[in-house]
């Protein structure tokens, strides 16, 4: 038993290690992720079980020899290291605050986001109380294809009447998997309760959708909610978008490519403006070398799975395929947020679209980095996940309270002096 103990403890010095420094090396980067992502964003759960188990081997005869107490001396720097981390999403609030967005974090009489879902995450799979929840809505329908939303709403009628804002989230999966029943759930159900109307979207995957198959199919829905939000109460003129990691680009695209005939073949005069972007871990730029060695153009998955197209001689494709392309003065505003520990995106994407689309766009670009988190963070409703949401929610409700007042978006103005540089909590 000592020998178990003191495997137990190894394992959990590496596990608690790999969290803090993720391994990008050949082999170890989706393992690495893996490790981290779970041990980050249910850190007070694994506390419980390491801990647990660390007592079993030690009640059951793991102290009796050297090997025991060097297993368990293991064991504590390892649930220390990860009592750390648990510290770090304990400011998250700071690190919003320090995004220079106006989110109000703690206004009086706000809901929180619900206590049980963070001691026991599955909940968040169940609709919350007051949520009404409309699967596989039909979008688009061309012969065999027919791609499906969900719909997240508020049970109750609104007060008065009047049409709520709507909110579109993309789901990631690398371009390649991911549904609408896996991610954004947190967000959405928060979202539905604080009076939105959330549509949960599908659209064709690779390898076989070939880009820009993606992109298209998303426009086909800001189209279809023009037409038909006010079946669900929302209102056709107010839109954002939200999405991480694939679903963080696509995000960036909907909203930076809107009108684009190129991306809208057949429907070229449907309107696809948004009126917000809050993108997640995302990636915003192919075609140029910088938080990678060489361009992400030219991975396998992206030559072979996704554009389907030798980088080398089609450069301009990627190119179109990234957001920065797009970069515009009258670009919708945006908040940007990213985990500093992203082991499959590093933060330094984010860091430098904001910084290009901060010198270019003439509406308020707001960017949070979160202090040790991992790719996929919100997935999970843990601590982090639930002072992001609100950080979110109090952003796109300040941005659709300026539209409802016909003012244009804008961040006050000692925010604005403060927008210089990125925000690194």
């Amino acid at each position: 038993m000592p020998y178990v103990l003191l495997a137990l403890g190894v394992l959990l010095a590496l596990t608690a290690a790999n969290a803090h420094a993720p391994r990008r090396g050949p082999g170890l980067l989706t393992p690495s992720f893996f490790a981290g992502w779970l041990t980050i964003e249910l850190a007070p759960h694994v506390l419980v079980v390491w801990a647990a188990a660390t007592a079993l081997a030690a009640a059951f005869g793991g102290l009796d020899g050297w090997a025991g107490w060097t297993g368990l001396a293991l064991a504590v720097l390892g649930m220390a290291g990860v009592a750390a981390t648990l510290a770090a999403s304990r400011r998250t609030v700071v690190t919003l605050r320090d995004s220079g967005a106006p989110l109000e974090l703690d206004p009086e009489g706000a809901p929180r986001y619900p206590l049980a879902h963070l001691i026991v995450p599955p909940l968040c799979l169940v609709p919350r109380k007051g949520v009404r929840v409309e699967r596989n809505v039909v979008y688009r329908q061309e012969g065999r294809l027919r791609l499906k939303l969900d719909v997240f709403r508020p049970a109750a009628e609104r007060a008065g009447g009047g049409l709520r804002p709507g909110l579109m989230q993309i789901h990631g999966g690398a371009w390649v998997i991911g549904d609408k029943r896996e991610q954004g759930l947190p967000l959405l159900n928060h979202m539905a309760v604080q009076g939105w109307v959330g549509f949960n979207v599908n659209y064709r995957l690779s390898p076989r959708a070939t880009w820009p198959d993606h992109l298209i199919d998303l426009k086909h829905f800001v189209a279809w909610y023009k037409e038909h939000a006010e079946e669900y109460g929302a209102d056709p003129d107010f839109l954002c978008v939200t999405g991480g990691s694939a679903g963080g680009h696509l995000t960036a695209m909907v909203a930076l490519t809107a009108n684009v005939p190129e991306f809208q073949p057949g429907f070229e005069d449907a309107d696809t403006t948004v009126q917000g972007a809050v993108p997640f871990y995302g990636f915003y730029n192919f075609f140029e070398a910088g938080t990678f060695p060489r361009p992400f153009g030219t991975t396998r998955l992206m030559e072979r799975m996704v554009v389907k197209q030798p980088f080398a001689e089609n450069r301009e494709v990627y190119a179109k395929a990234s957001p920065v392309t797009y970069i515009r003065e009258d670009a919708p505003p945006f908040f940007v947020i990213h985990g500093s520990r992203d082991s499959l995106i590093p933060v330094a994407e984010a860091r430098r679209f904001v910084e290009r689309l901060r010198e270019v766009s003439g509406s308020p670009v707001l960017y949070a980095e979160m202090r040790g988190a991992q790719h996929g963070f919100d997935v999970f409703p843990s601590y982090r996940t639930a002072r992001v949401i609100e950080g979110v929610e109090r952003y796109l409700t300040g941005l659709h309270r300026q539209y409802r007042q016909g003012r244009a978006p804008e961040v006050p103005g000692e925010v604005t002096r403060s927008l210089g540089e990125p925000s690194v909590g």
